[in-house]
């Protein structure tokens, strides 16, 4: 009888007493066509794992499972021809980490039509400083950059202090962009400004904007990562032709609007899916994470764990009180 190999890896069962996580010994199944086994080295943690490995149905149907929506490291064996073991690869997004058992775990194996390269100016642990969150604030910058400069005006970051908008501020403050951080939160207002924003916009502040289609020209551009009335009033406050990227719905997927931004200031909204992002346009957005726009020493903006510290910094994140990203080391 052949022994198969295991390894560990952070499993989410569904018990009577409700969802438990723990760290679990595994076997390792076989590969399937155009699949590939990634060693991992490390993974990241996010808001959709926190919601995965308590129990949310939404985002996992069924368990046992392993969460972790990312993932970096060396293929250990491939049944593509697209990748060859030995290769350092980032894999996120897709369905790893939701329906698919993820990157909190020793070894993950994945469709190689979901693998990036890792380009070689970034190291594993770098890529997942970035991570999901990294790859959308990227996305988000690409889609305001094509046409608006730094001399064109403020860009508007909301959500600043989450994992989108910090990475946002930090990349386009290398840009040189003029950044207005929008946050509910003035203990992190210092921070803000370390990281780039040139000016804080409460989260109250923008709330309380008049009830009208159109407002005062404040900002060119935007990254929204809340969506909701904040969402709103950041696009009836952009300026002609500006550009404004959303990717979340923290605060409400609801939107109120007449089309007069559009129609009167040629304001354009852009939608960011990065969970299905084109291939190819994916591997640029990390060419440019690595190279053109990386962070110096972007590690140090995370806090490094193991797979049994998971528990704790999940909790700390669904209850909002998690300040830095934390990436976890296999």
């Amino acid at each position: 009888m052949t022994t198969r190999k295991t390894f560990r890896a952070f499993r989410t069962e569904e018990t009577e007493n409700g969802f438990i996580s723990s760290v679990k010994e595994i076997e390792l199944r076989d590969l399937n066509e155009n699949e590939v086994l990634i060693k991992a080295e490390y993974s990241s943690l996010n808001y959709k794992d926190a919601l995965s490995a308590s129990g949310n149905k939404g985002v996992t149907r069924n368990y046992p499972h392993t969460a972790g929506i990312d993932v970096a490291g060396t293929i250990e064996s491939s049944n593509s021809e697209k990748l060859n073991t030995g290769e350092k690869v980032i894999a996120t997004s897709y369905d790893l980490g939701m329906n698919t058992d993820g990157g909190f775990a020793e070894y993950v194996i994945v469709p190689s039509d979901w693998v990036v390269k890792l380009p070689k100016n970034l190291s594993t642990k770098e890529a997942m400083a970035y991570g999901t969150a990294g790859l959308t604030a990227a996305i988000c910058i690409q889609k305001i950059t094509r046409t608006i400069k730094p001399e064109d005006g403020k860009i508007a970051i909301s959500g600043a202090t989450g994992g989108v908008g910090s990475l946002a501020i930090s990349i386009l403050s290398k840009l040189n962009y003029k950044l207005v951080a929008i946050s509910g939160k003035e203990s992190e207002y210092e921070y803000l400004h370390k990281l780039g924003a040139n000016e804080i916009l409460s989260r109250q502040e923008i709330e309380a904007f008049a009830n009208k289609p159109l407002l005062k020209p404040l900002f060119i551009g935007a990254v929204d990562a809340v969506g909701g009335s904040i969402l709103e009033n950041i696009i009836k406050s952009t300026d002609a032709n500006g550009v404004v990227s959303c990717c979340g719905n923290a605060a409400s997927f609801n939107l109120s609007l007449t089309v007069f931004p559009f129609i009167l200031r040629g304001v354009s909204l852009m939608g960011v899916d990065s969970q299905n992002y084109p291939m190819q346009e994916r591997q640029k957005a990390w060419d440019l994470l690595a190279y053109e726009w990386k962070i110096n020493q972007i590690a140090d903006f995370c806090d490094e764990i193991k797979l049994e510290d998971l528990n704790e910094k999940i909790k700390l994140m669904l209850d909002g009180k998690l300040k830095r990203r934390v990436i976890v080391k296999l």
